[in-house]
């Protein structure tokens, strides 16, 4: 008895014919203390010598700001406000102000500009739910990220307009 088998006819492959696509995924717990997980994930990225961001709009006191980000080794750079203090009211002065819209504005633009693999924006929603950040501008941003852009946002109480677009929520419980 002969047996012939067919040979598979195989195609070239081609990196659009097998796209990947960033992901947006949600941290959050009913309290703040999940920033190690985000930051953990970033690290492992950065240790792949990918480029990973990480911003975070409510902390201050080291006189940073976006034009001095602090580099840990050579892919993750971390940004924080150019405040003296740590946001943690929604009353803000202008020159407070003036420092989250400064940040805001510069992540928005390196997000859309596609350096990074990885962006964490650390503690968002409080930042949107204290009336710092448009909602609809972060909701804006996430419809426009690359395509081959991880994104994580982390804080609690996250909009339900962004969980809708999120491929991924992780809920942190404390116990």
């Amino acid at each position: 008895m002969i047996a012939q088998l067919e040979k598979p006819i195989l195609l070239p492959f081609s990196p659009s014919s097998y796209p990947v696509s960033g992901q947006i995924q949600v941290f959050t717990a009913p309290y703040r203390t999940f920033f190690s997980e985000a930051i953990a994930h970033g690290l492992r990225i950065a240790s792949q010598g990918k480029p990973v961001l990480v911003v975070q709009f409510l902390k201050g006191g080291i006189g940073q700001g976006h034009r001095r980000p602090v580099r840990l080794g050579r892919h993750l750079d971390w940004l924080r406000c150019d405040l003296p203090r740590c946001i943690d009211t929604p009353h803000l002065d202008p020159r407070n102000v003036q420092a989250l819209n400064q940040l805001w504005n510069h992540t928005q633009e390196v997000v859309l500009a596609g350096f990074y693999s990885l962006v964490v924006l650390d503690e968002l929603s409080l930042a949107i739910n204290f009336g710092l950040i448009e909602e609809a501008e972060v909701v804006e941003l996430l419809k426009k990220l690359p395509a081959d852009l991880e994104i994580i946002l982390s804080g609690p109480d996250m909009p339900p307009k962004i969980l809708e677009l999120a491929d991924q929520i992780t809920n942190i419980n404390p116990n």
